[in-house]
């Protein structure tokens, strides 16, 4: 059974960030963005026990661009709690501010 995404707020307008900056170096690299964003959520439902970077934070790297998407899962749920989607050269100081 694949578990449920939930999209923290503040991880949509990470990725809605992305994707305009996308846009603005070429056109359509946005969308490619999202779609490719989207394929590796879809996987990640399937297998969210990757490793813990930090506290309870896993993170999956985006493929094909510099991103990271920072979960959390609840495995009794069934949940997976997407809490953050930073570019890789982001310190994860920016993640202490989102506690």
């Amino acid at each position: 059974m694949s578990f449920s995404i939930v999209i923290d707020r503040r991880a949509l307008k990470d990725i809605q960030q992305a994707i305009d900056y996308y846009d603005e170096q070429q056109s359509g690299l946005g969308k490619r963005f999202e779609m490719v964003l989207h394929k590796n959520l879809r996987l990640l439902q399937k297998n969210p026990f990757l490793q813990i970077r930090y506290d309870n934070i896993r993170c999956l790297p985006i493929t094909r661009f510099p991103y990271m998407v920072h979960f959390t899962v609840d495995e009794s749920r069934k949940i997976i709690a997407i809490r953050a989607v930073f570019h890789t050269s982001r310190s994860t100081k920016n993640w202490e501010k989102r506690k």
